[in-house]
């Protein structure tokens, strides 16, 4: 059966206005496949700083595969300074506190509600900047989605900023010299839901070594976080995996955290979508 989606043109980036309130004032673009899947999946896909909702939707074969596997995907773009994102502020750190995220969950549920598409099949790629929002999405809105695939990004919460001060990609954070145990970024992305028990969404996370603009410190930080979050600890190196240089870190069985360290790899580590793909079971 045919299937008639308002005002979006098919196998083409277009631009959403009307997806909610938008409190941070952030625009959303979408790619909806000429023949998409019956409850489709989505991917929030985020790109870095001084990025654009185009820019990233040309910079992998994210397109390609949604026309071939029928998922569709959104591409927000930030309207703020340096067309970064706003993973600091106490805004972004709360759950409906007006901050990026919960416009980009305004586009997810607008998505789900006039796509018919699959709410247990909501997943974030974010690069840089957008890997830090990919981080923040999971922590306030485990909910929603369920698996990220970030890129040269930071911990939750790492790159908080106190109210007043704008949230800056190159602060302490970035630099990796936040360091926490284990325990203590689990109750920190704990608190931002106190009463939610799980599940939490699956982590895999992506690093270069030679990152000296999101250093590399930062990747050690993200797998302590989620690691802790996911109950699941260290099992396994495999080298080579994917590629020549790079080496997945496997956590418990794989199917909830893994890592991939990216030796030689500055900022940033390209999109591996194969990999993105197969850890969402699309």
């Amino acid at each position: 059966m045919a299937m008639c989606f308002p005002g979006t043109a098919l196998g083409v980036l277009t631009r959403v206005t009307n997806f909610g309130t938008n409190p941070a004032g952030i625009q959303m673009y979408i790619d909806v496949p000429s023949s998409p899947a019956l409850n489709p999946a989505i991917i929030v896909a985020l790109h870095g700083c001084h990025g654009t909702a185009q820019n990233y939707y040309s910079s992998s074969n994210l397109p390609q595969l949604g026309a071939q596997k029928g998922f569709i995907t959104i591409y927000p773009s930030s309207t703020h300074d340096l067309q970064c994102w706003d993973c600091g502020t106490s805004r972004s750190l709360k759950r409906d506190g007006g901050g990026d995220p919960q416009s980009i969950v305004q586009m997810v549920n607008y998505t789900i509600a006039n796509y018919h598409a699959d709410a247990g099949k909501v997943f974030v790629v974010g690069t840089s900047s957008g890997a830090m929002m990919g981080n923040v999405l999971a922590a306030i809105y485990p909910d929603v989605f369920a698996a990220t695939s970030v890129y040269s990004g930071t911990a939750a919460g790492c790159m908080a900023v106190p109210n007043g001060v704008p949230p800056n990609p190159y602060d302490e954070c970035g630099l990796g010299r936040i360091i926490r145990t284990p325990q203590q970024w689990g109750d920190l992305v704990r608190s931002y839901n106190a009463n939610y028990r799980g599940p939490w969404p699956r982590m895999q996370i992506w690093h270069g070594t030679s990152d000296t603009t999101v250093v590399y410190q930062n990747f050690i930080e993200e797998l302590k976080e989620w690691s802790n979050v996911l109950g699941v600890s260290f099992a396994r190196n495999v080298t080579n995996s994917p590629q020549s240089s790079y080496t997945q870190m496997v956590y418990g069985d794989g199917s909830q955290l893994v890592g991939y360290s990216a030796l030689g790899v500055g900022h940033v580590v390209p999109i591996h979508t194969a990999q993105a793909l197969q850890f969402f079971n699309l």
